[in-house]
């Protein structure tokens, strides 16, 4: 009929699983919460965790497979520092971590063959080191080569383990330029569910300086990861993107512990955002969900640096040598705020505004302690 208004989720979606170490599990719940809802997507997309999980996935493991082999997951399975490696090689030595414990664990769970074999469209996202630029597997020109090569390279953060050579490139995680690489994934799809689980939110992270280079090189990943995702966010110009932020940021990107809780948060933040969805991605374009918020700022704790003024000319003025918010409440989706985390002081604040007009503040763009 026309002009009769759709809803809920178009028949060609892609899905975008990006990186955040084994945050990622929360993959798995968003994974569950699509196939209760009969969600089947056209294309998926991975970097790092998010490549590996989607690869499984395609492969045909189960959802139930996928979170036993996640919740039985330990340390030793994966990080086996590399010994010999640093004693025989030191400073020319290619990573603190053995290659083999993580390519057993990509071949367990990643199909084999090439991209060519496989019966739904994979896109696995790295970055050539030597030439600088993105490179997909699985796209046109890139779809030659073997699924586990590209999904091992993609794991690969620089440092912690070796690259991968692919056809002539090597490859290490895609994260290090897109940690969700949601454009790449939105050419001839009506929409895009990206999921965001390691790089907009960042917990402070308290005495790094005394937690020795892997830590410190892995907080600086971090920040560049989330300065990243916030200005391809920003920018978004392609079909309607639904963004899933499961409330896994205090976690951290390396924790055993916590993985039942990833998966849950994983299903519960999917959950909330599918039912929700309405006709919103039928629209032409942008970012949702959208929510009205309110601004504040604590004028006796803002030291007038001006930073979210020139951010944010939209939103924030100066007053008096302060920042003020404009008037009135904003209509933000989760790609916005990005200049909050950015205050010297945290003197800005975000209240969400729900249908009943109860207001709390979002921990989004909070900064809190590990």
């Amino acid at each position: 009929m026309i002009g009769e208004r759709r809803s809920g989720i178009p028949p060609r979606v892609a899905l975008v699983l990006g990186g955040g170490g084994l945050k990622g599990f929360a993959h798995i719940g968003v994974l569950r919460a699509l196939e209760e809802r009969g969600i089947r997507p056209a294309v998926i997309a991975g970097t790092s965790i998010g490549a590996l999980i989607g690869a499984a996935y395609v492969r045909g493991l189960s959802i139930e497979q996928m979170e036993l082999r996640a919740l039985s997951l330990r340390k030793p399975d994966l990080f086996r520092v590399d010994h010999m490696g640093m004693m025989m090689r030191r400073m020319l030595a290619r990573a603190l971590y053995l290659e083999q414990p993580l390519q057993d664990i990509v071949d367990s769970l990643a199909p084999e063959g090439t991209f060519r074999d496989l019966p739904i469209r994979l896109l696995v996202n790295t970055v050539d080191l030597e030439r600088g630029n993105q490179v997909t597997w699985g796209l046109p020109g890139l779809q030659d080569v073997r699924v586990t090569d590209a999904v091992y390279a993609s794991c690969a953060l620089p440092g912690f383990f070796p690259p991968r050579t692919i056809a002539g490139r090597t490859c290490v995680d895609g994260g290090v330029m897109e940690n969700t690489p949601a454009m790449v994934a939105s050419r001839d799809v009506d929409a895009v569910i990206a999921v965001d689980v390691g790089s907009t939110s960042l917990t402070a992270a308290r005495r790094i300086r005394d937690k020795g280079f892997a830590a410190i090189f892995m907080r600086s990943a971090q920040v560049m990861m989330r300065s990243l995702q916030q200005m391809q966010l920003a920018s978004w110009s392609g079909p309607p993107l639904l963004l899933v932020r499961p409330p896994v940021w205090k976690y951290s990107w390396f924790s055993f512990a916590h993985t039942r809780t990833m998966i849950d948060a994983g299903y519960t933040a999917a959950c909330e955002v599918l039912d929700n969805v309405g006709d919103t991605l039928y629209a032409t374009g942008g970012v949702y969900p959208r929510r009205h918020v309110v601004v504040a700022v604590d004028r006796a704790r803002c030291t007038g640096c001006g930073v979210c003024a020139t951010l944010a000319p939209d939103v924030m003025r100066m007053d008096g040598g302060k920042a003020t918010p404009m008037d009135g409440p904003l209509e933000w989706s989760r790609a916005d705020g990005a200049f909050v985390t950015e205050c010297p002081v945290q003197a800005i604040t975000v209240e969400t505004i729900e249908a009943d007009g109860q207001k709390h503040r979002t921990m989004e763009y909070r900064v809190v302690g590990d």
